[in-house]
């Protein structure tokens, strides 16, 4: 079987379906990609919502509840916990198929008046102010978090514990500002470092205590700038930084970053324990394509994030996942899916929004524990088969089959979107690539003070700031310290942050905007041709080859 050669329909480019790809589509009966597998990727998790909190009333009851789901959503929000109830039917919106116009346009209509969840997530305590949260404690504008306790400003934690402002970090505890982190303790203002405590501004280390200002470093303690010291001169040479001051703090992530773009070696991808497969930040994958963020999954191609799946192609979001396609958010035990949205545990369904445990069913929306639906109206198995047969004919006739959900149908704008997060589009760019733009409402407050007017050192700081709003002078948007958050500070020394939370969460996150794109160059080592995932945006001068990293670093 052979290549097939187009031409993206977003972005005009030319792209190949490669001869690999090609069974997943016609297993599924389903035509071949119109976009490239980047443009692929921006549209299915420009559905991944990434918005701000906001507090509102739920639709059934009155009830104040939290939520990330932008203000211009047209459907009604329920409670969580309203939504899994007996209170409401979702059957109740059931309407009949009308062969006179798209079946697309019949599903985002039907869409636009079920209600859907006000949160994301199942099994928490005090996590009222978080999203997609599971099985966690005292969560705090937290995102994307799973079997941990007490953070705040997090997203994409897994088992972390009294910790601020981490991103994809997994078994870190009173860490502060780090981002793909692993198994550490007390690790501030750090990048891809595992197994170290009590450390500082590493990067890339392994197994490393009492280190400062370091980078590929293995098995070492008091370090400084890759030096090594005795434990008192460490110690004394520490205290010459005053790590208290936001300006000193602002001034040493500055230089840190112009240490590993000019002296830190960098292997050439991130990946680990992989077999036959390409992307990054892959483990322990088997002949896994052109992922990236990927584990224990299996013969699976164009995944962005995901676990546990297998023969699954074009996704985002995927968490035990089998022999789907084309979907955003289908997970834990989906099997024989096409084109679904937020659904969990279904089963050879097709075009589904937000429906739990439910077998097929065809273009639903909010179901639980349906089978034979369409539209969310029952039918018998003949009357299911035969109708999804005459719907199918139809969308092909139209040329909608295999399309994906419509942009407009996304829960919130391209900005408050994960989409946004690694594949950044000015308001501009996002409205031509067919998407929506959610403006920021900013709330108005009486009193509120500007981020550059607080105190240089946490020293300084009164309890009384808590009480305060504060103004970014870069966003425009105002944020709080919460109590929690000033007793970490001071407990610390960590000077207050003067960015909205969420921006430093970009911030942190933009490395990974740049190591998700394929590029070509020569190991800084033994000078071969070699394919690695950092853009020249990132400014690394040192990239080797897996066989010389390991060799030289690991």
């Amino acid at each position: 079987m052979n290549p097939v050669t187009k031409q993206c329909e977003k972005c005009n480019k030319s792209f190949d379906i490669l001869a690999d790809d090609i069974p997943f589509y016609e297993k599924m009966d389903l035509p071949m990609p119109t976009m490239c597998p980047e443009c692929r990727f921006k549209y299915l998790l420009a559905f991944w919502v990434n918005g701000k909190f906001r507090i509102t009333k739920s639709a059934l009851s009155g009830k104040t509840i939290i939520t990330v789901l932008s203000e211009s959503v047209l459907f009604p929000i329920y409670d969580r916990s309203e939504f899994v109830s007996d209170a409401w039917e979702p059957l109740s919106y059931g309407k009949d198929y009308d062969a006179s116009y798209p079946f697309i346009d019949q599903l985002v209509e039907l869409q636009s008046k079920v209600p859907h969840p006000h949160q994301v997530g199942a099994k928490n305590t005090n996590c009222d102010w978080a999203d997609d949260v599971w099985e966690s404690k005292d969560q705090y504008l937290t995102r994307s978090v799973g079997w941990s306790e007490s953070n705040i400003y997090g997203y994409r934690l897994v088992r972390c514990k009294n910790s601020v402002d981490l991103t994809f970090c997994f078994d870190l505890e009173r860490s502060f500002d780090c981002l793909y982190c692993f198994k550490s303790y007390n690790l501030k203002y750090s990048f891809n470092s595992r197994d170290c405590m009590d450390s500082l501004f590493l990067y890339d280390c392994r197994n490393c205590q009492n280190c400062f200002m370091c980078w590929n470093l293995r098995n070492q303690k008091y370090c400084i700038l890759n030096q090594q010291y005795s434990k008192e001169e460490y110690e004394n040479k520490l205290k010459e930084y005053n790590l208290k001051s936001r300006k000193v703090v602002d001034e040493l992530k500055r230089e840190f970053w112009q240490h590993i773009g000019q002296d830190a070696v960098h292997r050439q991808d991130y990946n680990s324990k992989t077999a036959n497969s390409s992307g990054n930040f892959l483990e322990n994958d088997k002949n896994c394509y052109r992922s990236y963020f990927l584990q224990e999954s299996e013969n699976c191609r164009h995944i962005f994030r995901g676990f546990g799946n297998k023969e699954t192609i074009d996704s985002v979001g995927a968490f035990q996942c089998e022999k789907c396609v084309l979907g955003a958010m289908d997970q834990f035990g989906a099997y024989g899916n096409i084109c679904n949205l937020y659904t969990t545990s279904c089963r050879y369904s097709v075009y589904l929004d937000n429906c739990e445990e439910c077998e097929y069913c065809f273009g639903c929306v909010g179901m639980r524990k349906k089978k034979y639906c369409i539209l969310n109206k029952q039918y018998s198995k003949e009357g299911y088969e035969s109708l999804v047969e005459k719907i199918k004919a139809d969308m092909n006739s139209r040329g909608e089959w295999g399309k994906f959900w419509p942009l407009s149908s996304a829960y919130c704008g391209y900005n408050l979107s994960l989409a946004n997060m690694m594949f950044p589009m000015t308001k501009e760019e996002a409205i031509k690539f067919g998407t929506k733009w959610d403006e920021s409402i900013e709330q108005h407050y009486e009193s509120i003070v500007s981020a550059n007017d607080l105190p240089d050192s946490i020293e300084q700081v009164q309890d009384d700031i808590t009480k305060q709003r504060i103004l970014c002078p870069e966003t425009k948007l105002s944020y709080n310290i919460t109590k929690d958050e000033l007793a970490f500070y001071k407990e610390h020394g960590i000077p207050l942050p003067r960015r909205h939370f969420d921006w430093r969460t970009l911030d942190r996150f933009k490395p990974f905007s740049h190591m998700i794109t394929l590029q070509k160059g020569n190991c800084c080592f033994c000078k071969k041709d070699i394919e690695h995932y950092y853009s020249p945006e990132l400014g690394f001068e040192k990239i080797a080859c897996l066989e010389c990293y390991q060799s030289k670093i690991a």
